[in-house]
């Protein structure tokens, strides 16, 4: 049976139902093992990046991802998924970690922007995400990137910058959120509908541009309706892209990274 065309909005509530998979349970079900590790070493453990060494097969990885909550309280802990400095502190530090004992680099990005308090500003968010983007362009090793929810805004950029690029079918990836576009360019976001049709944000939007390498597909309702098959083909790319990353050279990976991203522009 064919699947019911879907538009662009329908997409991006599906990336935000609260039902939808988070980061930790894409990491409980295809990593091996997995230690999480805390802190940014300079001023505290922001909980809405989980990160930490996991094994896939026979590989050693680091593994960084946003993480949102199903509960309200879940969400309260987590800042709803909405990354301080501290959070990419500690992700550039478990990625500088990962370079030095030379293991490949997955993250998993599931956010609706960087979390825009005064506190946040105060303690440096613009150059948090900034040397993020820069540091992650020059490390010498594999970097995967996967976005299975909301990928919104700098707070998804500091994240996504790899080697190979990935989305559920049914995420989405942007530089802001449809009603904040509608906002901008609109004045008016109540048009977030019309905004996210224009704003080509979709999975199948942003192969067909060349952004990302591959589409992940998803059960009519989304990656929850069987979860299982989402992250045996998700795995199954991981591990592809692993084997043929690590025949590069240490050069050769920053340098084909640097011609993804300029191609891009």
């Amino acid at each position: 049976m064919p699947k019911i065309k879907t538009s662009a909005w329908d997409k991006v509530l599906l990336a935000r139902q609260a039902s939808r998979p988070k980061a930790l349970e894409y990491i409980e079900n295809i990593f091996n093992e997995f230690i999480e590790l805390h802190g940014d070493r300079l001023f505290s453990d922001d909980k809405s990046i989980i990160g930490g060494i996991g094994k896939i097969e026979d590989y050693t990885v680091t593994v960084i991802g946003q993480q949102k909550g199903k509960t309200t309280k879940e969400n309260m802990e987590r800042n709803f998924g909405m990354t301080n400095p501290e959070g990419y502190r500690k992700a550039l530090r478990l990625m500088e970690q990962a370079e030095k004992f030379n293991r490949p680099i997955i993250t998993f990005i599931d956010t609706p922007g960087a979390y825009p308090g005064i506190g946040a500003e105060e303690r440096g968010q613009g150059e948090a995400i900034a040397r993020n983007i820069c540091s992650m362009s020059n490390l010498k090793v594999p970097i995967i990137c996967v976005v299975i929810g909301e990928g919104s805004s700098g707070g998804a950029l500091a994240l996504g910058v790899g080697d190979k690029i990935v989305m559920l079918e049914n995420a989405i990836y942007s530089i802001l959120s449809p009603e904040g576009f509608a906002s901008i360019l609109y004045k008016d976001a109540s048009k977030n509908k019309e905004a996210a049709e224009n704003m080509k944000i979709t999975a199948k939007d942003l192969k067909d541009f060349g952004i990302i390498d591959k589409i992940i597909k998803e059960p009519e309702g989304g990656a929850g309706e069987n979860f299982e098959s989402v992250t045996k083909e998700l795995k199954t790319y991981i591990l592809k892209s692993i084997k043929e990353l690590n025949k590069l050279t240490k050069n050769e990976l920053v340098e084909n990274r640097y011609k993804k991203f300029r191609t891009m522009c």
